[in-house]
This record gives structure tokens, sequence and C-alpha cells, in this order.
């Protein structure tokens, strides 16, 4: 897979992310790391800040539950709207986490 079709990959992974459920970088790394050859939550977080704009961002969070602070406000006003399970000031991770063979 090259560079390219990873970013694409990533982009069309999040946007099957159900509202109010989340992945985290590592998990959305995880599950293309068969076909992509790699697997790193960083790679994965650089890719949303990139080209993550027109895609679901504030459902791509951090182990934790949380996004970097100048998102959180408007993530937080996201996850409540699509009813999010929430848990302090980022989402609960038990409850929220998706992964692709769930489905919605």
């Amino acid at each position: 897979m090259t560079p390219d079709e990873y970013v694409e990959a990533v982009l069309e992974l999040a946007d099957r992310i159900p509202p109010g459920r989340v992945m985290s970088y590592g998990a959305l790394a995880d599950a293309l790391a068969e076909r992509s050859g790699r697997a790193s939550a960083r790679l994965v977080g650089a890719i949303m800040a990139r080209h993550g704009g027109g895609a679901p961002w504030h459902r791509v969070v951090n182990a934790g539950g949380g996004l970097p602070p100048r998102l959180a406000r408007e993530a937080r006003a996201r996850w409540l709207a699509e009813g999010t399970p929430l848990r302090g000031s980022g989402v609960d991770m038990r409850s929220a986490a998706w992964s692709p063979g769930q489905g919605v």
C-alpha cells in the first residue's frame, strides 16, 4: 500500500465509525496493519491532523478518550450531539469504542 493509499484507507475507516462511537488512533492503525504493513498510532494522528477535516475527526481519539486541547470544546459538542458516552473531559472508551467488525 502506497502512502497515499494509506491516507485514503485511514480516512475511509474513520468515515465508517458510527455516530456516538469512537476508535483510538492505535485501534485504527491496528485495524489497517495487516493490509497496509503499518501500525503507527502517531501516523494515524498525523493523517487526521493533515487530511481529516472532512472526516468525522472527533470520532478518532487518543487511547484515553481525548483529543488535543485546541479541539476539545468542539469535539465535546459533537460527542454530546451524537450521544457519545462521556467520562470526565473525554469519551468513555469502554462504552464508546468501536471496531470495524462490530457494524453499527
